[in-house]
Formats: C-alpha cells, structure tokens, sequence
C-alpha cells in the first residue's frame, strides 16, 4: 500500500504534530515501508496453522502472572491528590479537540 503526503499530513494534523517536509518525506517512505511490510505478511498462507491461545509457560496456567488479591480501590482523593488541575472531583486538562 503506498501511502500519500495527504495522509501523513492528516494524520500528523489528528496527532497535533507540527512536522516539517522533511519529516513528511522521511515519514511517507518510513511508514509506507512498514505497510508493505504488513501486506507481505497479510499474504502468508496461513492455513492449517493452528492460533495461540496463551503465551504462558506451561509449567502453570498462571505462571508468569501475579497472584489476583482483592484490594480496596483507590479514593478520588487519593487519585487526584498528584492532579497538575482538579476540580468538582475530576481530572481538568487543556481542551485539544478544537484549536
């Protein structure tokens, strides 16, 4: 799939990055190259092999998990005492929907 400096641009802009057109061309061929690479893999004949259900050892169904304990969950107060800006028991953060 190739990819267009369009798409780079628009998605650069979704993101709020300010690239400049060397990093457009850098990223119209970086990205490009890695969708190729995701095509060619796409074509692999696949058939036949059977999917991974888990990637744990087999020694144990849970061996490389932590033990599930129930804990009291964190107060609001707690969560928000670090907050950079609370306010009426929320997080506040900059508004980055409209510029």
């Amino acid at each position: 799939m190739k990819l267009s400096e369009e798409q780079v641009r628009y998605v650069a802009k979704l993101a709020n990055l300010n690239l400049t057109q060397a990093e457009i061309d850098r990223m119209v061929q970086d990205l490009g190259s890695v969708l190729e690479h995701m095509d060619s893999l796409a074509a692999i004949d696949t058939e036949g092999v059977e999917p991974m259900t888990q990637v744990l050892y087999q020694t144990e169904e849970t061996a490389t998990l932590r033990p599930d304990v129930e804990r009291a969950p964190l107060a609001n107060e707690a969560a928000l005492a670090n907050a950079p800006a609370a306010g009426s028991g929320y997080f506040k953060v900059p508004k980055v929907i409209e510029r």
